[in-house]
């Protein structure tokens, strides 16, 4: 086979891969939306570099799914070589064309015996029963346990099966006197890996023109900030600029960006910042060498990260990135619905600004106060979404509320034949995925409980369950058949109808139960309102305009000092630049248009019993439940169907670009 079939063999392979995985993607994810995707550069190399690393398997998927999608650029992902063995996950690694990434930390191996410091020199580690002449090498790495930050020093001279002489030292002086206080240690040994295949690899598909996907973190992991990116992404951009001079490589920062990434039907926004050019000067001092390569390295490094800041999300902890995302549900406008790109963008804006502000005692005050609102809500089993519109009780309230039972009741049935047919896939997914995930967290130095594992091993599960339960209800059937003395032609095709039938149904359960829980999440405030708490809700719903106020407040105080554009006048969220898209398929801008030319296309699902609720109960669209994508909330009127937004509805969503107080005062007054 010449080099050119062989060539469109692997596209040919790649494009099937791809329309396969954007089927399994839009199966997972209710929503998945791109942002920023005209800055994708159209031809000539490019870097995709992808952040964080959050959802081990996705992020390898959703990366090149949404490239294709908007581009028709195949990236080859870089991947460990490791997962390329497996059978199951190297399978679908390699239709994806991915280049394969030895990893010293996959080939790490216990040491014999036990180390601890030469007391007299910090260059040199000592050993007891060890044998480092036949497990070490020159550039190998011996790595400490956890215990003590699992420290690593690269091995420079092997002086004997007792004594190696390290390139550097573990650390600076006290965590050296620490290191010695509390020798001797059980060690690994990371053998080290030449990569210069891996490379060549690398600047052949960028002297190509073609595109590298690579997650600089390394290794995925359930972090809210950003680990320290490794070497090599920059060493691919250098080192192919300074083998091929003509070569001009752009790298383009990726931010992915979950709302639960590891829940069935969670949404993701693909966030593309601007494209970097790569400076000649640094790819002249990564000629020089030595240390002038390191330099150029680490200064290019410094930019990517700083870009992949620009497109992510990057809380120091879990609570903080909780506590942002109620206040910027408090930011916004009443009434206003923001789309998934918008979202993430005015956190990632709050967070840069509490990050900046958060000794300030105001902000501390304000802190405290949201805090205190979210326990409240809490205790009252509602979201904050529901809050604003939470009514006093009434004979519409408890109408309503049994009108939304019969809705649940009716959804629930439709949605019952398929979920039980799919419960043993689901419940082999959940077990197994989660015994995964603590097995990776056992291997893992940077993993906090090993999430970042879950919806990979779903997926990977189901993948394989599916046609093995599949054949089973078929077998099932056959036997049925015959047993019950069926005709010959309905025995041969009783199988056939099976393997059309299940999938249908169990699409179907998937639609009429996403229904049902949007149902479900929209009953709590109707029986708080029944409940007798009308007192309490008046003092919630009075809170949350307080503290709606008090945001607008600080932010209009305090943005103007780190941001010199900001206008008191408008939500600090900038207008969407390109039309929203949808792995549903039901919502798709075609082709590659200028942001400047772009008309964002307003879409709204409508639910089919939404007429029973506007003409008995008064609960009209424009009232009713708003989606609260943060929290993950979808709404029950949402579900089903698009329908075009009226073009005065159009208007009175820019309108509301007015100011916020005044909106909040007409909110009041109706």
């Amino acid at each position: 086979m010449s080099l050119s079939d062989e060539k469109l063999k692997r596209q040919f392979i790649y494009d099937v891969a791809v329309a396969f995985f954007g089927i399994v993607a839009s199966l997972f994810f209710r929503e998945v939306r791109p942002r920023g995707a005209y800055k994708i550069p159209r031809d000539g190399p490019v870097i995709f570099v992808g952040a964080p690393h959050n959802n081990q398997f996705l992020d390898t998927l959703l990366l090149p799914l949404e490239v294709y999608k908007e581009t028709h650029r195949r990236v080859r992902s870089l991947a460990a070589a490791k997962s390329m063995k497996r059978k199951a996950v190297g399978f679908f690694i390699r239709l994806m064309d991915s280049i394969p990434v030895a990893r010293a930390q996959d080939e790490a191996k216990r040491g014999l015996g036990t180390v601890h410091l030469s007391p007299a020199d910090e260059y040199v580690v000592l050993g007891e029963k060890t044998r480092f002449t036949k497990q070490c090498t020159p550039r190998c790495k011996i790595v400490l346990p956890k215990s003590v930050g699992s420290a690593s020093a690269e091995v420079a001279e092997i002086i004997s099966d007792t004594e190696v002489r390290l390139k550097k030292p573990f650390g600076d002086v006290a965590v050296l006197e620490d290191l010695r206080q509390r020798g001797p240690f059980e060690y690994k040994v990371l053998p080290y890996i030449d990569q210069h295949e891996m490379y060549n690899e690398v600047y052949e598909c960028l002297r190509s023109g073609g595109s590298i996907g690579i997650f600089p973190e390394g290794g995925s992991h359930d972090r809210t900030d950003l680990l320290p990116l490794k070497a090599g992404v920059a060493i691919m951009a250098l080192g192919a600029m300074a083998n091929y001079p003509d070569m001009k490589v752009k790298i383009m920062p990726v931010g992915l960006s979950y709302f639960h990434p590891h829940r069935f039907r969670s949404r993701a926004v693909v966030e593309f910042g601007s494209p970097l050019d790569v400076p000649p000067e640094y790819v002249e001092m990564f000629k020089q060498g030595d240390a002038q390569k390191r330099k150029a390295t680490s200064l290019l490094l410094d930019m990517i990260f700083d870009a992949l800041k620009t497109v992510t999300v990057q809380a120091p902890d879990y609570d903080t990135l909780m506590l942002i995302q109620a206040v910027r549900r408090l930011y916004e406008t009443p009434g206003q619905h923001l789309s998934l790109g918008q979202v993430v963008n005015l956190n990632r804006l709050f967070l840069e600004g509490y990050q900046h502000f958060k000794d300030e005692p105001r902000v501390q005050k304000l802190k405290e106060a949201v805090l205190k609102y979210n326990r409240l809500i809490r205790s009252l089993g509602l979201r904050d979404h529901q809050v604003p519109r939470a009514k006093k009780a009434s004979w519409k309230t408890f109408g309503l509320l049994l009108s939304r039972l019969a809705i649940l009741f009716v959804w629930t049935v439709l949605a019952l034949p398929g979920t039980i047919l799919n419960a043993p896939i689901f419940i082999v997914a959940s077990v197994l995925s989660r015994k995964r995930a603590k097995e990776a967290l056992a291997e893992s130095q940077v993993k906090i409980t090993g999430k970042d594992v879950l919806a990979t091993w779903k997926i990977l599960i189901s993948l394989g369950a599916a046609p093995l339960l599949y054949s089973f209800y078929a077998c099932v059937t056959i036997w049925i058949t015959i047993r019950a003395g069926m005709p010959f032609p309905w025995q041969i095709a009783s199988p056939f109808i099976v393997f059309a039938a299940v999938p249908l149904m169990s699409f179907a359960a998937l639609k009429f139960g996403e229904a049902g829980m949007d149902v479900l999440k929209s009953i709590p405030p109707l029986i708080v309102a029944l409940s007798g708490q009308n007192r309490t809700l008046e003092k919630v719903k009075a809170m949350r305009v307080q503290l709606a106020n008090e945001v607008v407040g600080v932010v209009n105080d305090f943005a103007p000092q780190i941001y010199a554009d900001f206008d008191p006048n408008r939500i600090l969220v900038p207008s969407a630049s390109v039309p929203a898209s949808s792995t549903c398929g039901l919502s798709r801008r075609k082709g590659a248009l200028e942001a400047s030319s772009l008309e964002l296309a307003s879409l709204e699902l409508a639910h089919p019993m939404t007429w029973l609720d506007e003409r008995l109960f008064g609960w009209s669209r424009s009232a009713g439940p708003q989606d609260d994508e943060a929290a993950d909330e979808g709404d029950y009127d949402q579900v089903v169907k698009f329908i075009p937004e009226p073009a005065s509805e159009r208007s009175k969503a820019s309108a509301r670009e007015n100011s916020y107080e005044q909106l909040r005062l007409r909110s009041k007054a109706a």
